[in-house]
């Protein structure tokens, strides 16, 4: 008797989820597998909302940007009844398993659902932070951080035709992954990250020099960087007890100390969601087919429990529950290596 699989993608989108949503569809076919979409990620189990999942829908989405099903970050273990109605909407649809595509927070939930009520699970790491500790990396980052690379370097055209320092930005929640990276790549002058401490004093010392020299100067900043004297008021939390970042102005306020602490007019420039949408590029078009191809792989040999992680240039089954124990943040040694070529 042929499975039913559902499949569903939570949280952020990012490029290379249409990718890993096609390898899953496409290895399944292989097995005999039926597949059906779930909508908007875990709001779609709880509320039974469903797409068709064939051929049809996945053949030709390898270069499409977002997810074809949707997204949101509904936890429902925060929702009363919306885990009885997920358990409800599992039986009903008469399935066999479900893969969950997505980070930290949609996996956390698949971990419970699996852990808690012996839901046949299988998890699929997206996330453009590449902060999840089991895998090398997630898809979705070397996209986003290409844009970023990008970015930076319209933004020094513009900061050189205009003497200016400039200061870009970019996205990552609690790891600073996606702003180390861009910084490094695209030669930045600095770089704010949430593993340290922002040091505003030896940063604008530095901007100074570099100005003086090169007649524009590069930071890069993560979103979640805490700044001397930032103001926390109002700050709102997601159903996940996550902190939304999106009226914090970090950029802004990293752009306003360093005019104040250099004399230097400072631009700065939020890329923000740019990151998430568009094309994968060929890494994450790759990546997202062949750990998408592995969970089907995983639901027919009836090993529940995993998400499928990169290690080395292997994709392989790891425990779910210990992948989203802990996020990978950005160790001493990257930070090292950053400060080698701020010169």
């Amino acid at each position: 008797m042929s499975k039913r699989i559902a499949v569903l993608t939570g949280g952020g989108d990012c490029p290379g989820l249409n990718p890993a949503i096609r390898g899953c569809v496409m290895r399944g076919l292989d097995e005999g597998f039926e597949f059906v979409g779930l909508q908007e990620g875990w709001r779609g189990f709880v509320e039974g909302k469903t797409q068709p999942l064939g051929l049809a829908e996945v053949k030709e989405i390898v270069g499409k940007g977002g997810t074809i099903l949707g997204t949101s970050r509904t936890n429902p273990f925060k929702k009363e009844g919306a885990v009885d109605k997920c358990l409800a909407t599992f039986k009903s649809l008469k399935l066999d398993a479900l893969v969950a595509m997505g980070g930290e927070d949609t996996l956390g939930v698949a971990a419970r659902f699996h852990k808690e009520h012996k839901l046949p699970v299988v998890g699929v790491p997206k996330t453009m932070d590449n902060d999840l500790s089991a895998t090398d990396y997630t898809f979705g980052f070397d996209t986003a951080t290409t844009i970023a690379v990008d970015a930076v370097e319209r933004l020094r055209d513009t900061g050189r035709s205009h003497r200016r320092i400039m200061v870009l930005e970019v996205m990552g929640r609690h790891a600073g992954w996606v702003a180390l990276f861009t910084a490094i790549a695209s030669a930045a002058d600095w770089v704010l990250l949430p593993e340290r401490k922002s040091d505003i004093k030896a940063m604008c010392a530095h901007l100074k020099k570099v100005h003086d020299r090169d007649k524009v100067a590069l930071v890069v900043t993560s979103e979640a960087v805490e700044l001397p004297g930032a103001k926390k008021e109002g700050e709102q939390l997601d159903q996940f007890g996550h902190m939304l970042l999106k009226n914090r102005g970090v950029g802004e306020q990293v752009a306003e100390l360093i005019e104040k602490g250099t004399g230097i007019e400072t631009r700065s420039a939020v890329i923000g969601h740019i990151q998430r949408g568009g094309s994968p590029t060929l890494f994450d078009r790759i990546l997202g087919t062949r750990v998408g191809a592995k969970a089907a792989e995983l639901v027919a040999a009836g090993k529940f429990g995993q998400m499928v992680a990169l290690r080395g240039n292997d994709v392989v089954g790891v425990s779910l529950e210990e992948a989203t124990a802990k996020l990978k943040i950005v160790p001493p040694q990257w930070l090292q290596l950053a400060d080698t070529f701020f010169k």
